[in-house]
This record gives structure tokens, sequence and C-alpha cells, in this order.
């Protein structure tokens, strides 16, 4: 495709030849350019499907200052990038979309990237902090379900509509991250609204441990928790003495369906980012515990319009809560 900038004399002929009904192909003719450099130019220019000469000039011109302000790389943005992503782990697409939230300067995702892979060249680290790593999966074809031997399930299919549309606060999946040796695992906790994440340590799978964490870290929500749903592993074989004690609709996913609790599964990968898998969690205390939560629930979102968990979470439920475990 040939696209051509066009100047401000075109600008008037357009004007006039569609006045004389010409067609864009024809206009393209006369002024010796593509058809998709007028059909950009009427696209991006236009005032309600009206094309003006004048205004298009106007347009045009601002946005080429605007592209020019923010097409300028300067020191202040490379700090900002640098910060983000070496303590807070952000993404390139969650800065500059941070920033643009927030008013702020910033070149394109696609620029960020471009920087970091030159730092990398130049034997920076940068790139280390950006989340590359992928989760592989074991096909599963011709084994049988060793999970879902939990007794008095209620599965995903009978839970309320509403929380697959994530329009209503207090909607939760959980789900464990094992630690080495499956001797310790993280019981983690996600809000579907918001994203807002709770995490604990505990004993690998017990599921007397998981039961006793669980009620620990949702006890202060207890009248914002209005439904739990977890995959099929035995650790939540007491799902019925918690929803008791929390007075919570408990509900299992279908097995080997981890798309069902998918933003539990999305967080985790984030918190293997920090806890790669094969790592002993007795080496892990609450103090950097905590500090993946904060790092997490201050780390903007795509889905929440480049807000943070926490956010959308504490302005909508406006009471104070416990951030950490």
């Amino acid at each position: 495709m040939n696209y051509q900038q066009l100047i401000d004399s075109q600008r008037y002929q357009i004007e006039a030849y569609l006045k004389a009904n010409f067609t864009i192909i024809r206009i393209a003719i006369e002024l010796g350019v593509h058809k998709s450099t007028i059909c950009r130019e009427l696209k991006r220019n236009s005032k309600k499907r009206i094309y003006n000469a004048n205004y298009a000039s106007t347009l045009s011109k601002e946005r080429k200052r605007e592209s020019y302000k923010h097409s300028v790389f300067d020191q202040n943005m490379k700090q900002y990038i640098d910060k983000k992503l070496t303590q807070n782990q952000w993404s390139p697409e969650q800065i500059k979309g941070r920033c643009d939230l927030d008013g702020i300067p910033m070149v394109s995702t696609e620029r960020i990237y471009q920087y970091i892979y030159a730092n990398q060249t130049e034997g920076g680290y940068l790139y280390l902090h950006l989340r590359t790593a992928r989760r592989w999966r074991r096909k599963r074809l011709n084994r049988k379900h060793q999970r879902g031997r939990i007794p008095n399930r209620t599965m995903i299919d009978h839970r309320p509509k509403i929380v697959d549309t994530k329009e209503r606060f207090g909607d939760w999946e959980v789900d464990t991250i094992i630690g080495k040796n499956h001797k310790t695992a993280i019981l983690t906790i996600t809000e579907r609204k918001s994203q807002f994440e709770l995490m604990v340590k505990t004993d690998a799978t017990k599921a007397e441990s998981i039961r006793k964490q669980m009620i620990n870290l949702l006890a202060p929500f207890k009248e914002l928790v209005k439904t739990i749903t977890s995959d099929n592993g035995k650790e939540f074989t007491k799902h019925q003495e918690i929803a008791q004690k929390l007075e919570v609709d408990f509900y299992f996913a279908d097995p080997y369906s981890p798309w069902q609790i998918g933003l539990n599964e999305y967080n985790n990968k984030l918190i293997r980012q920090y806890l790669p898998k094969k790592t002993d969690f007795n080496l892990i205390n609450n103090n950097e515990i905590n500090m993946i939560i904060t790092k997490l629930n201050n780390r903007p979102r795509k889905l929440l319009g480049y807000k943070t968990p926490n956010e959308v979470f504490l302005i909508n439920f406006n009471q104070p809560v416990a951030l950490n475990t």
C-alpha cells in the first residue's frame, strides 16, 4: 500500500472534488496518489463524516505536533521504564497503558521493547524482568481422572451466570502453587472483578491447612464473599466446612479446565515470576510474600483500563481492608 502525506492544497482539491461527487478512485487519479491515501485522509480528518479542508489541515498539524512530542525518547521516560520494569515488573504494555491513563508522556509499547532489547545487546539486564516464561502442560490423553474424587461437590455449571460477567464484586477463584518436592505450597485467592490477590504459605496440599488458611484470608472480607470457585485438587476436600464458615457458595471447575479459573491461573503465572518452579517455599518468609502481594495488587492491568487491582478493589468497596497476609 502506497500512502503519501498530503499537502494543504491537495486537501482543498479533495474538498472540491467531493462536492462535485467525484469517486475516491477518480480523486486519487486526479491528485496522482493511491486511493488508500484518499481513504485514509477522509477517515482520519473528517468531522461527522463531512470533509472540510481547513479542519483537515488543522487536525493534521495537531497530530504531527503530538506525534513529535511523544516520539522524543527522553531520559525521564527511560528512568520511568527502568524503575517500573526492574522494581515492579510491569510489562511494556502496562507501562504505556498506565502512562496514557495518568497523562504521562511515553513512547509506544513497541519502542519500549526496542529499548529493552537494545539494552540487552549492550550487556544490560532489563530483559530479565520481562515475563517470557510459558507454562508447559503435558497432554492428558488416555488418562483416568485421578482428581475429582471430592465428595458433595457443586460443579461450575450450577454457579450463577452473573459470576461469568464479572459485573459484581465478591466472586473469588482459588488454587495452590506447589513448591519444591511438593512439601509446601502457596494458597492464592483472586477476586474476579478487581483481580485483587491474596496469598499465603501453607502445608503443601493438606486439606486441613488449606481450610484454615482460606478461612483466615477471607474472614476479613466475609460480607464481600459471594462465591468461591476452585479446581478439583484434593486440597479442597473440606470445601463444605469453608462454605459454612464463610457463609458462601463453593463451586468446582470441570476437571482439567484451568480456563474456568483463568484469572487465578494468570495471577499464578505472575507469582511464578518471583517464585520460579522448584523454589523451596520453606525458604520464603512472610515479608517476601507480602512484597509479592503488594507488587501484584499495584500492577496496572489492561482489563481494568490500566488501573491497579488495589485501586479498583478499594474504591468500589470503600472500606479499610488488610492488604497483606
